[in-house]
């Protein structure tokens, strides 16, 4: 029997009267442990604790919150090894991947313990005589987390650990694919010493603990990672009761690769950014936008990496891409490629794969002759799926990489200062990057897009007080 894992609710673990087993993508006969689902109730109990340890919290010392968060980072980092097995183990991205992703986790606690030290304010004067003005930020509340499965460690780390830095209390609901490691965030947040109540995680149905944390009204703010749709329900939600949100959701994102870029780094990018991770993120590459006089070397080129990248277990050490997530991503994956095939694209790869253990795995899809006007290369797939666009020049790969409804990242392969520049300033992305793969960020500077995919406030970095702490304007007259 599989090891039972509570919910952390005014600072005790709850057994839970129901429990699901989290499975191994890699391998289905694998049951990682069976974690409890938070029921309505108990979803309003760990908010109601939240409600309670706010005045404390958002009054303790700057000194107390360095100290709680900058220990969790600290285990984070010695045991990276572990949790990044655990991550692998339950999302199935490759075990490197998974540790460095665990590695991140520990990094993004230790900043904002810092954080916690450099939240300032200022004083100035006022325009009458005699009145002084302070301008200081508060902590904004009780705060809901809601969080994918794509990212079961790092996303959960820059929510929680900027939240609890400035002075907030959290309620937590990680995404139900992937209990594992938030549970171990939360055993590690506990035995750092954190108050009760401050913290509370309720694993469960999005149906049932996301929506009492929307719905509930001593939720003050809600940071969001998800789906398109169900970001603009939560968004509906939270404008007709007044909730601060924050969203990230969808991304559609182009890389460009112009006739004079370097063939190797190019390759790099596009097989990174679109084929990484198992193309499981947001920022992925997904739109390889090609000019004329390289399109037919760059896909050849491409074409060789995809059939030779090594899909297997994610544990297994030479393994270069793990399986898709699930029986659901997989079919979605299936259909969005036999519609490619409909819509008159070359397929190069994109099968199903058998492996010495059961579980989901799909060789890379490069679909060669698409056009931006169909479907896959318009609407998200969320899979190791790239679409190939064969554009005249700058001036129309510039002119399809902009014409989507997501606008998170873009990248630009070129040698060219003059075109790097001109693509940095007129991208409609959030993030651009140069030479780089359009995945792959850095956990001190702020995250975030425009249009369909991003919506408030950015994350990460110094800028996430912006969203995590209220400004007041306080008078004095000497």
């Amino acid at each position: 029997m599989a090891e039972r894992h509570d919910n952390l609710i005014d600072g005790e673990w709850v057994k839970g009267s129901e429990y699901a087993p989290n499975l191994n993508p890699s391998d289905v006969s694998d049951v990682v442990g069976d974690y409890a689902r938070a029921t309505a109730a108990e979803a309003q109990a760990a908010i109601a604790a939240a409600r309670e340890a706010f005045h404390g919290w958002s009054r303790s010392t700057p000194q107390q919150r360095f100290e709680i968060l900058d220990a969790a980072g600290t285990r984070i980092l010695a045991e990276k090894e572990r949790l990044g097995t655990l991550l692998s183990r339950e999302e199935g991205k490759t075990l490197p991947e998974g540790i460095g992703e665990a590695a991140r986790a520990g990094q993004i606690f230790k900043f904002f313990a810092g954080e916690a030290l450099r939240l300032g304010g200022e004083v100035i004067p006022s325009v009458r005589p005699g009145v002084g003005v302070e301008i200081t930020r508060e902590g904004v509340g009780v705060v809901g987390l809601i969080t994918p499965w794509n990212f079961p460690i790092a996303i959960p780390a820059w929510k929680i650990a900027p939240a609890l830095a400035y002075g907030n209390t959290v309620v937590f609901k990680p995404a139900d694919l992937v209990p594992g490691c938030a549970h171990a965030i939360a055993e590690i947040l506990d035995d750092a010493g954190i108050p009760a109540g401050v913290f509370n995680l309720v694993m469960g149905r999005g149906s049932v603990v996301g929506e009492a944390i929307v719905g509930s009204p001593d939720i003050n703010a809600i940071s969001f990672t998800g789906s398109v749709p169900t970001g603009r329900r939560i968004a509906l939600a939270c404008a007709e009761s007044g909730k601060k949100v924050q969203m990230e959701m969808g991304g559609k994102n182009p890389l460009v690769i112009l006739d004079d870029a370097d063939l190797d780094t190019a390759v790099s990018c596009a097989l990174n950014g679109a084929f990484f991770s198992t193309g499981q993120r947001c920022t992925a590459s997904s739109r390889l936008i090609v000019t004329e006089k390289i399109h037919d070397r760059f896909v050849e080129a491409m074409t060789d990496k995809v059939k030779t990248l090594k899909v297997d277990n994610a544990l297994k050490p030479h393994t270069e891409m793990g399986p898709v997530v699930d029986q659901s991503q997989l079919d979605q994956d299936l259909r969005y490629i036999a519609l490619a095939r409909e819509e008159g694209c070359e397929v190069i790869g994109g099968e199903r794969l058998n492996r010495d253990t059961e579980g989901f795995y799909l060789s890379p899809a490069l679909l060669v002759g698409a056009n931006n006007a169909m479907r896959t290369s318009r609407e998200e797939i969320f899979g190791p799926v790239a679409s190939v666009i064969r554009v005249a020049g700058y001036d129309e790969a510039l002119g399809v990489a902009n014409d989507t409804e997501f606008g998170l990242s873009s990248g630009i392969c070129t040698t060219s200062l003059k075109h790097a520049s001109d693509f940095k300033r007129n991208s409609e992305a959030g993030m651009v990057m140069v030479n780089l793969p359009t995945a792959g960020v850095d956990y001190h500077v702020p995250f975030g897009g425009r249009k369909g995919s991003s919506h408030g406030p950015r994350e990460q970095g110094a800028y996430a007080r912006e969203f995590y702490t209220t400004v007041k304007t306080a008078y004095t007259l000497a």
